[in-house]
């Protein structure tokens, strides 16, 4: 697919994407939603990407959210069909660690986005929240979900029912973002903390995601199930061969992902 709203690169087994359209502070509008579903699809298939990065161009938004105007002019029937929610479900469930870089705005589907990621790295300048309720909707691509999830049922009403945007030290203190740092730092935070997970084993890595992802919609139960199966199938692959005999051998190992 021809990209026209992200950008894409990869380099040392990690995907950059960002979203480039800083002259609108990166509003999410149909075509931007249906580049970052492909582009995650591309990451999906590439065995060579091992973590993918999510940004925003132009140092004011990660992403703002959605075109107001076109909100304005949507129809129920369009919002029941949008793929939005498939989008970060596909981001979520991506058998890869993703972070989101944030630098700026990240309201509305810009903060959705940003909690599909597994791991939020935010600049000290950056601000997020779920405002819809100030447009006289509500959010509508899993911020109802992910939020809670995220910072507590308690606080994630709050945010939602205030439609109130917070700053990054708050969103670091509730959960919401992983770390905050200085603008200039944002991307090499992210490569920093991408480069030390790409050194792991890809096959653990991905099974340890999932694993995590499972116990956390279901009971604790199912969750252990699915940690001792996923543990007996890195038993199979060769990383956990070269891992184990690297430690022996006191070398650095060479995982392969099979």
């Amino acid at each position: 697919m021809t990209y026209q709203n992200i950008l894409l690169e990869k380099e040392d087994h990690v995907a950059l994407i960002t979203l480039n359209r800083p002259q609108v502070r990166n509003a999410l509008d149909p075509q931007t939603w249906a580049e970052i579903r492909a582009a995650v699809r591309e990451c999906r298939l590439d065995s060579d990407v091992r973590v993918v990065i999510i940004t925003g161009a132009g140092g004011k938004a990660f992403a703002s959210g959605a075109d107001i105007r076109s909100l304005q002019e949507r129809k129920a029937l369009a919002v029941l069909k949008s793929e939005t929610q498939e989008t970060l479900s596909d981001l979520e469930n991506l058998d890869k660690p993703t972070i989101a870089a944030i630098d700026g705005f990240a309201l509305g589907g810009g903060c959705e986005l940003a909690m599909a990621c597994d791991i939020r790295i935010a600049t000290d300048r950056s601000k997020l929240g779920q405002p819809e309720v100030n447009l006289g909707v509500i959010p509508g691509v899993g911020g109802t979900q992910r939020l809670q999830r995220l910072v507590g049922i308690g606080k994630a009403k709050e945010l939602i029912f205030t439609g109130d945007i917070i700053d990054a030290a708050e969103a670091e203190r509730i959960g919401l973002v992983n770390k905050v740092v200085a603008p200039e730092n944002l991307i090499p935070a992210a490569r920093g903390m991408a480069a030390k997970i790409v050194e792991k084993g890809p096959v653990a890595v991905g099974l340890a995601k999932v694993a995590i992802n499972v116990g956390a919609n279901t009971d604790i139960n199912t969750g252990l199930l699915f940690e001792k199966l996923a543990l007996a199938l890195t038993f199979f692959t060769g990383d956990r061969l070269e891992g184990t005999t690297a430690f022996l051998e006191k070398r650095k190992p060479g995982f392969k992902g099979e």
